[in-house]
């Protein structure tokens, strides 16, 4: 059996590029998702409501999609046609979410069209994402999995300062206005989302064209590639691989739900708590300049997490070689729960920057040290399709989250999300109690 080459570092960027647009394009979703349809008329406790379509497509289209990209192979490649058909869809969702009211004649049903549209974008965000988490783990040696993977996040955390950024830089900047009549979303945001549809078609085309995928004969020399390309049942199949999901893939299952039910409760409900707590506006209040002004300093801070897990990205391979992949990754979510707890204790929005900086630990973590702890210890032929699988411990917490989270900000909280904000910090800790059951050491791991 050959050993897979080492990729040069220009290689290691052009494999992940494209991460850096769909991520653009993803922070864009996870900043304004909740502000557009209150924008749009939607109560704070439908918000989780609306949400879920989210992990819901990701439950049904990522081990599909994981599947049949482990069967594939044509002119353009194994994972390639599937991230470049779904960033062009994801484009064109980009475009339709922020004009609901104005595609949708019937003002009633604008809403209804909003969540379908979200569903859409974000169905086709997932259609992208999972073959390129699948190609890293197809393209690199053991040696490096842990290095292509901190370049993807430092490209996802650069594509999601950009996403963050950009309704405040077109408001600040280029005093595009960030206010707009009820029922309608305000231009910043609109053209922050068509910015984020070029930006996602361009970075997917340089992986595109500087991307060469291994053929199934060179796949097959690194090892058992048997039935990589052999066409099956998928749905019997995937059932069939979710039964035998290796002990690790099991034990790394309990820190992503713990880790993502935390993050769903952020993104969801941090620019209601903001709002409220740090700039005293009324739960009901959701087209004021008020509201709007803190809309847009939640984009500044989840810009600030995405930015600082792009710089520990940078470092976290020799963080990791210090110490261990288990050991990193429980410091960063004990950083991000913190961050999280603090958020209700700071009442100057400006210092909001410093809970953020945790936050961002535990973000560039959760990003890149699962999938290395998982990549080794699956089997090459089934990359893709156990990657998929490995989803549903990512959407089944956002699922149940989004099922009960509206209800209990609604009914414990009294609509002041800040409490529940405070909650998700507390899952980040379980996470990190959770990967004490990685069987790996906490020092001195063997990455060779």
């Amino acid at each position: 059996m050959e050993l897979k080459p080492r990729l040069k570092t220009a290689q290691l960027w052009y494999l992940s590029m494209g991460f850096l647009g769909i991520q653009g394009g993803f922070a864009l979703q996870n900043g304004n998702a909740s502000r557009i349809l209150q924008n749009l008329g939607a109560d704070l406790h439908q918000l989780s409501w609306f949400w879920l379509v989210a992990p819901i497509t990701g439950l049904l289209v990522q081990p599909i999609i994981g599947h049949y990209s482990d069967k594939t192979w044509g002119k353009w490649g194994r994972r390639k046609p599937y991230f470049f058909v779904g960033a062009l869809l994801a484009a064109l969702g980009l475009l339709l979410l922020p004009n609901a009211n104005e595609i949708v004649a019937d003002g009633g049903y604008t809403l209804l069209f909003a969540g379908i549209f979200l569903a859409f974008m974000d169905a086709s965000f997932n259609v992208a994402m999972e073959p390129f988490r699948a190609l890293v783990g197809d393209m690199l040696p053991k040696s490096q999995t842990t290095k292509g993977f901190a370049i993807q996040t430092v490209l996802i955390g650069i594509g999601a300062v950009i996403g963050s950024w950009l309704p405040t830089f077109l408001n600040k900047v280029l005093d595009i206005s960030n206010v707009a009549a009820a029922g309608s979303v305000p231009d910043n945001v609109k053209y922050s989302f068509y910015f984020g549809a070029i930006l996602l078609l361009i970075t997917i085309l340089i992986t595109l064209f500087k991307t060469k995928e291994y053929s199934p004969k060179e796949m097959e020399s690194f090892g058992n590639m048997e039935g990589a390309i052999k066409s099956e049942v998928w749905f019997k199949d995937i059932l069939k691989d979710f039964g035998n999901m290796p002990v690790r893939m099991k034990r790394l299952g309990l820190v992503q739900f713990f880790s993502w039910f935390g993050l769903f409760t952020m993104w969801v409900y941090t620019t209601s708590a903001v709002a409220t707590h740090h700039y005293g506006a009324s739960p009901t209040d959701t087209h004021s300049a008020l509201f709007n002004n803190a809309g847009d300093w939640v984009g500044i801070l989840f810009g600030v997490y995405n930015g600082v897990s792009a710089i520990y990205a940078l470092f976290i391979h020799k963080f990791v070689k210090r110490t261990s992949r288990k050991f990193v990754h429980i410091f960063s979510l004990v950083c991000g729960g913190i961050g999280l707890i603090s958020i209700k204790f700071i009442m100057d929005p400006t210092m909001l920057i410093i809970p953020m900086i945790g936050v961002g630990f535990a973000w560039g973590s959760i990003l890149s040290i699962p999938y290395t702890l998982l990549a080794d210890k699956l089997p090459a032929a089934k990359m893709g399709v156990f990657m998929g699988i490995f989803n549903f411990f990512i959407v089944i917490p956002q699922i149940i989250n989004g099922i009960i989270g509206g209800k209990i900000v609604q009914n414990v909280f009294n609509n002041y999300a800040i409490n529940y904000v405070m909650l998700g910090g507390v899952f980040f800790l379980l996470a990190a109690l959770a990967t004490l059951r990685i069987k790996e050491p906490l020092f001195n791991e063997n990455l060779d």
